[in-house]
């Protein structure tokens, strides 16, 4: 347990594996970590200052996976990362987000299709808030964090299952 979140699982997406021409997914990828969280912990800002104190939260995304003592999140140091940041956005907006993302892909293959549609657009569909990590500027951007060509950051949290989910949606 770290910050009153529990750290129950995580799903990886990799379009290479679904695609028939590989050089078309742009190495495309969505990760999702499920956090389990107790009832009191109702305020999403204190939910969002929980996950950002979590060692899960210190991924680069970059194939080094979760470091417990890492100062980077996705392309942004840690340090630049604080709750305020995250904007309230409605589901529509979410998946409008996902799939201008996906869109560019052409055709995408049925059983990627069915894994987005299990994965991300049902765990979006159940959130009761959506949280979308803004933009940051270039002071944020950590020394080799331009790897990421897109970087979508989204926190769903579903009350009635007291799981906070961080989904990342990413190419590089």
């Amino acid at each position: 347990m770290d910050n009153g979140l529990v750290h129950e699982g995580d799903t990886f997406i990799n379009f290479r594996r679904s695609m028939p021409d590989p050089k078309e997914h742009g190495f495309r990828w969505v990760d999702i970590k499920q956090l389990s969280f107790s009832a009191e912990s109702a305020d999403g800002r204190e939910l969002l200052a929980a996950l950002i104190g979590h060692e899960q939260f210190r991924d680069d995304y970059a194939g080094g996976g979760v470091l417990p003592d890492g100062t980077r999140h996705g392309p942004y140091w840690l340090r630049s990362i604080t709750p305020d940041l995250y904007g309230s956005i409605g589901q529509e907006k979410a998946v409008r987000i996902i799939r201008d993302w996906v869109e560019p892909l052409r055709n995408v293959p049925t059983d990627l299709e069915e894994d987005l549609q299990r994965e991300v657009f049902a765990r979006v569909a159940a959130a009761d808030d959506i949280y979308y990590l803004a933009e940051l500027g270039d002071e944020a951007i950590h020394d080799w964090g331009r790897v990421h060509d897109q970087f979508h950051e989204f926190v769903l949290v579903d009350r009635s299952t007291g799981r906070i989910t961080l989904l990342v949606a990413a190419d590089d």
